[in-house]
């Protein structure tokens, strides 16, 4: 009896594929090909269309259409009258070869009334605001609010202050694979320079740089690890807010002074966000590019240091 599916008798399930202790409110239709698994809650009012997939210990709250396409991960929460679209450019009568996947990974909540885009997926433990419109992928652990939707914190995450005037040659932080490092900066009333001496102030010989510059201040940039690549961060305009997570421990550091560099070292996630208006970053990295040392997916990067 303790397994049992609940069924409100005003609720149409035609699936067979619900989990055990899956409890289904009156008033929700859920369609033949949609897989549903344990321990969930789907509230009063809730669609759900065949192509859709629901986890382990999910709550769905009233009103909330999941559509062809929409996977929710285990652990996740669906907030009153969350919105998910899965088509970019609807017409009525017209349909595409295929629904644009959406996915939202495990632990995350959405709150009420925001809209979820198509093709999106919102990380592991991420936090949507109520009624934020959600137009491109959010980091494992962000926390995110607005329309468009913008990164405003991370859940969980220690904030490490750089001391300016007393910075040491190399200054560890809470992660022990990422260091705040002095740069050499030279002030008189000609105007500043700052000079970087490969392998003291960049603790590796560099194959590659990059810059980032010109970052909406509601975008981010990053929100991926390595391999074997080092990365030697440098905010040279403005400010910029950097998350490094290594699965275990979770910071943020705000860089905003020419004189201080952040050595990232591998398997250690990254996110900048939070950039300042006309903020620029220049970035030395100690390999080539090469898309198969990049960990895109966050849970691969808890994976690889679970190993260690």
């Amino acid at each position: 009896m303790q397994n049992e599916i609940f069924v409100h008798d005003k609720a149409i399930c035609e699936t067979r594929q619900v989990g055990a202790k899956t409890r289904i409110w009156a008033f929700s239709h859920i369609l033949p090909d949609a897989k549903i698994g344990e321990n969930c809650n789907i509230c009063e009012h809730v669609f759900i269309e065949n192509n859709v997939i629901i986890g382990n210990n999910v709550t769905i709250k009233s009103g909330v259409q999941l559509w062809d396409g929409v996977e929710l991960e285990d652990n996740t929460f669906i907030g009153p009258n969350v919105t998910f679209t899965n088509d970019h450019f609807p017409r009525s009568k017209e349909y595409p070869e295929k629904f644009l996947n959406t996915t939202v990974h495990k632990g995350a909540s959405i709150g009420a009334n925001a809209t979820i885009l198509p093709g999106i997926e919102v990380g592991q433990y991420a936090m949507v605001g109520a009624g934020s419109v959600v137009t491109m992928n959010i980091p494992a652990h962000a926390i995110v609010v607005g329309n468009p939707a913008k990164i405003i914190g991370f859940n969980d995450a220690e904030i490490f202050k750089i001391d300016k005037d007393h910075i040491k040659s190399v200054t560890d932080t809470f992660l022990s694979h990422v260091k705040v490092c002095a740069v050499s900066e030279f002030v008189d009333n000609r105007g500043n320079l700052t000079f970087f001496e490969f392998g003291k102030e960049i603790p590796f010989l560099p194959k590659r740089s990059f810059m980032i510059f010109n970052v909406p201040t509601n975008k981010f940039r990053g929100n991926h690890a390595h391999r074997e690549g080092h990365q030697f961060v440098i905010c040279i305009k403005g400010s910029v807010t950097i998350v490094t997570d290594d699965g275990y421990v979770r910071q943020k550091i705000m860089l905003d002074s020419t004189n201080v560099g952040l050595h990232i070292q591998p398997k250690v996630w990254n996110v900048l966000y939070d950039f300042s208006e006309n903020a620029a970053v220049i970035v030395f990295t100690s390999e080539y590019y090469d898309r198969e040392d990049y960990i895109n997916q966050y849970p691969e990067l808890i994976k690889l240091n679970c190993k260690k």
